[in-house]
Formats: C-alpha cells, structure tokens, sequence
C-alpha cells in the first residue's frame, strides 16, 4: 500500500473554551477520493483548514510528504488583495503555465478581465475553482464547492473533478456530487472521526447502524450503572479500596454515558407555522413577459401555482430565475401581461444571502425582535432558548452576534426565523446552501409536511427530486416550460438533455457567455460617480421600502383600524400607495443602471 500524503493524528483544537476536535484523525493516499461529513458546527471545516494547514491544532500531528502539492479551497474565498480576476487565478503559477488559468475561466464562463471589487457570489466561487483546478495540486481540498454554482457549472465540475488523478478531501450538502465522487467517507461527530471504506451512498445506513449500536451499548450502561448505584447504597461496607476503585469505575461510566447521550441532545426539530385558509389559486400569470434591455428574460409566460403545490425554478445564473420569483411574488410590476396573487396568500421568504439576517445583532434578539425572551411562533410564544435548541443551538450561544455564526448556523437562524411567520406560500431561494445533510433531511420532512405552497430557487439535484412536484425550466429566449416532477424527471422528460446555456450573473442577468470564448483584453469603461454611488445605494432602498410596505400592510390589516381612526387610515393608505410607487422607481432606476453599466463595459 501506498504512503499517505496528508496524516493528521490525534487532532484537538478548542474554540471559544469549547472542545471542537478531540483525537480527529485523518489520512489520504495518492488518488484517493474522500468526503468529510458531519452536521453544521462539528469542525469539519476547521479540520480541513488544519490539513491545509492554514491553522495550527492545540495538540496532535500534521505530515505531508514532502513534495506534495496541497490546494485548500476555502468556503469564502477572499479576492480583495487582486485587482483582476486572472491575478487571483494565475497568483502562485508560473508564466508559462498562465495558459492553464485562462482556459480553467474560459471553461467557467470568464474572461479574467473582471475587477474582484464588485463579484457576484457565484462568479468569487468559479474564480476560486479556476485557481485550484489550474494550480494541478497532488491533493485538492474542497469546502462546499458547490455553493453559489449553477447546475450547469456543478455538472461541468462534477466531471472535471471525476476526471482529475490528484487526491481530494469534498465537504459538501450536494449528495449528487458525493455519490459521483467519493471513495471514502470520514464522519465527524463529537471531536472524533470514523471512517467508512465505501461511498457516500453506503454512508447513511451505516450511519444509522453505528447510532443503533450505539443506542444498544448506552442500555447496557444504564444497567450496569444502576447495579454500581445499588451497590454504592448498600455495599460500602467492604474493603476500602475496593470502594474507592468502585467508585471511580461509577464516575467513568456516568462519564461515557453522558457522551452518548449528548449525540441525542441536539436533534433538530422543524416545523413551519401555517397561515389559515386561502383560495385554490396561489399565483397565476397570463401572458407574463419582462425584458432587460434587449434580452428578454420572460416572454408570454402561463402559469397556474395552486395551493399545496411545490414548484422549483431551474436554470443557470443569470437566467432570470430571481426576477422571475420577485414578478410572481409581486415585488416587480409585469411589463407585459398580468400577475394575479390570492387574497389570502401569507408569504414568507427565505433569501439566497440571508440578508435578512443583521450582522450586529445577537441571536436571541434576531429570534425575538428585541423584545424580550419569548419569540412568537404562529399565535403562541415560546422562551428563546427553547426555540433555539430546537434549531441545534445551544443556550450560551443566546448572546452570539450573527456575524460571528458559521455559515450553517447562519442558514439554520434564517429558517428559524422565516418558519415562525405564518404563511401560506414560502419562498425559498437557495435554501440548501451552508446546510448539513441531517438539516436538509429535516427539511425535506418539513416541506412534505407543510400544508401550503412551495415556490423553490435551488441548484441541488437531490433536493429538488425529493421536495419539487414539478420544475419550471429556462429554455433560453425567455422560455419557461414546466416539467412534472423532480430534476432527474426533467432530464427523462428531455431526453438526458439539461439546459446548456450559461449566463453571466452578476449585470443583472443579463449577456449569453459562451462556454469556451474568451473575450480580448480591453479596457474597462465605468460609470460616472453619481451613478455609481447611486447603484451602490438603490438595493439599501429597495430593502428599506420593503419593509416599510411589510409595516403599512400589517398596519391596515387592523379590522378596526378604519372605524376607530379614518384619519390614520388613510394617512397609511396614502403612504403605502408611496412607498409602492417609489419601490417601483428605485428598481426600474436601478435596472436601467446596470444595463447602462454593461453597455459601457462592453464597449
């Protein structure tokens, strides 16, 4: 057998006074195709940053064999410190290998021309994948690789990375590209790693069987700790240091009784709240059409969403997909056609960036509003802690700043969050990113449970086949045709064949980028200040007005509100009708600035 090229051995690593890593272990051989999983907040990404060795372990060894090659792709890389997108890829090759990164950006749809300043999420993902698949490493390290990518681009990576001789180490919630591309398994639960010589598709059941096993052992202790106990009341009169050794036996199976259970202390529990009645029609849309420029994102669109219904959205970035959602959701106005929304609809969202989500704020006051210790949950109240547990946080994390979470931790708050409004439609705009498989399992439970209707943004195959009744697909031109069931249906229905085009994602989807062209070099033509500042300025407005319209809304919803003040009332009334107007002007101001940006810069 060959010698390993990374060992890690008896790693432990403490963070904020609490033990993460207690005796992880870790080894790859040449080739070999490994997949770290564990659930959110169990350090497997700390561990894979150890392996890089881009941070050092409290105790423990780290060997790479000298000569090795290692590549680490972080989950949020930082392209600050390059002024171009071909800097961050080429940073570390030689100039003779420069062509390597400019074919690994051609093949992801860049030209390497871009400024880092302003990326897109998903364009910062496909930079940091050139950058590790030009460097050829001996062994690859992938943190979420997948986020922010859209299928054709994790279909293209799933094939790129199948095909590639180094060695990789995969943390991801994709289970698609883990079954693709996973030889091993290494599960990281408590401090501590198994592994598990087979796939990712083996992994779940033996998972499952090494829990049930381990069910069965704390049985035994309990049983073996009440005999201790029975003999600790009435058997102490026998010789002393067989009591003390006694004893200390006591303490060390109360001890390992405690570690099993805490596996079964921090089970997610999910559900939405649900909003009463609504009429048989969610959203339907009569010769829907929206264009951007002279690129037609939506062209005479029928569509009928009925209630209890669970429909994804399917196309690459830069499709359309997101100013489709705001048109059926009504935060845009159709440019042609018409938008008709029950009634009685109740709308939560869940964005792709949780934007929702303030940085400065702790946890308990984002869960609560502020006030208090009670979060309202549908029309009861329960205590913070509590609903945090329910969500796999622990009670000393009340305190925690948002900014300071993980991004799963992040993801779990946001679904917390969103799952307490009533509501009888729930938006789900890349739900999966950041979140464990156990979450995603949850969730999945929670969604086929969930009464109302489902309107879903998602770039993961698997879920989309386990939650979506039907998908809606861009054919490109502005086509969107619906297909009965999941994404692997869709594939069936198509022949095998999936949406090829790929867009740019970052000007207002908008421009068709070929695959395999790259542009000349050329000088990049900027904005003036004034508009600049104003396209930096507008999505805080939008926000802004948003939730102004949100309190309006609520305010009016008051039965009593116009017989007890009709002052008031129209008062609100008026600057509802606003705060409409001036959301509508900031977003068609803002989308006529990035297409006059990507005029300019195409010039």
């Amino acid at each position: 057998m060959s010698a390993p090229i990374l060992l890690l051995q008896n790693i432990t690593y403490t963070l904020g006074g609490r033990p993460l890593l207690n005796g992880a272990e870790l080894g790859v051989l040449p080739g070999e195709r490994i997949c770290l999983v564990g659930r959110n907040g169990s350090g497997k990404s700390t561990l894979l940053k150890i392996a890089a060795g881009d941070i050092v372990a409290d105790d423990g060894t780290r060997f790479v064999q000298p000569g090795v090659k290692v590549h680490y792709l972080a989950q949020e890389p930082d392209l600050t410190a390059y002024s171009s997108t071909f800097d961050y890829v080429a940073d570390g090759l030689d100039e003779t290998e420069h062509y390597r990164a400019r074919s690994m950006l051609a093949e992801l749809g860049m030209t390497g021309d871009e400024g880092c300043e302003r990326l897109s999420g998903g364009e910062v993902r496909r930079c940091a994948l050139a950058r590790a698949l030009a460097a050829e490493p001996d062994l690859l390290l992938l943190d979420e690789p997948t986020n922010h990518l859209d299928l054709p681009t994790i279909t293209w990576l799933e094939k790129e990375l199948a095909a590639s001789r180094c060695a990789m180490i995969v943390i991801s919630h994709d289970r698609r590209l883990l079954e693709t591309l996973s030889r091993s398994v290494v599960w990281l639960e408590q401090g501590k790693t198994r592994r598990l010589d087979q796939g990712f598709s083996r992994y779940e059941t033996w998972r499952d069987e090494v829990l049930e096993q381990e069910e069965r052992d704390a049985h035994k202790l309990d049983r073996q700790i009440a005999r201790e106990e029975d003999w600790m009341r009435y058997g102490v009169t026998a010789r002393r240091k067989r009591n003390v050794r006694r004893v200390a036996e006591l303490a060390s199976l109360r001890n390992n009784r405690r570690e099993i259970s805490a596996r079964g202390t921090s089970t997610l529990r999910m559900s939405a709240t649900e909003a009463d009645g609504g009429g048989k029609i969610t959203i339907g849309t009569e010769s829907l059409g929206w264009a951007y420029g002279d690129r037609t994102i939506v062209k005479n669109l029928d569509l009928k969403i009925l209630r209890g219904d669970r429909l994804g959205l399917v196309g690459a970035n830069g499709a359309g997909k997101t100013t489709l959602i705001r048109l059926l959701t009504g935060r845009m106005p159709p440019q042609e056609g018409s938008v008709y929304i029950g009634p009685s609809v109740a709308m939560v969202t869940l964005d792709q960036q949780r934007e929702s989500l303030d940085p400065t704020k702790s946890l308990s006051d984002t869960l609560t509003g502020g006030s208090g210790d009670m979060v309202q949950v549908g029309n009861e109240k329960r205590h913070v802690i509590g609903y945090m547990k329910d969500f796999m946080f622990r009670p000393e994390q009340a305190r925690t700043p948002v900014g300071k979470l993980s991004g799963g931790e992040r993801g779990r708050l946001a679904l917390a969050c969103a799952l307490a409004k009533p509501s009888s439609l729930m938006v789900l705009d890349e739900p999966t990113n950041d979140l464990d498989l156990e979450t995603l399992d949850l969730l999945q439970e929670m969604l086929a449970d969930y009464a109302g209707t489902v309107l879903l943004v998602s770039h993961d195959r698997d879920f989309l086949d386990r939650v979506a009744g039907s998908v809606l697909v861009s054919e490109g031109d502005g086509q969107w045709i619906e297909y009965a069931g999941g994404y692997s249906d869709m594939l069936v229905q198509r022949r095998g064949e999936a949406p090829a085009e790929r867009y740019s994602e970052d000007r207002g989807e908008n421009d068709l980028v070929s695959k395999n062209t790259v542009k000349s070099e050329k000088k990049q033509t900027k904005l003036s200040y004034n508009d600049k500042r104003a396209l930096d300025l507008l999505p805080g407005k939008m926000t802004k007005l948003e939730k102004a319209i949100v309190t309006y809304r609520e305010a009016l919803s008051d039965p009593v509100l116009y017989s007890k003040d009709p002052a008031k009332f129209t008062k609100i009334s008026d600057a509802l009708q606003a705060a409409e107007r001036e959301l509508t002007d900031a977003e068609e101001q803002w989308l006529e600035l990035e297409a006059k940006k990507e005029e300019l810069e195409s010039q």
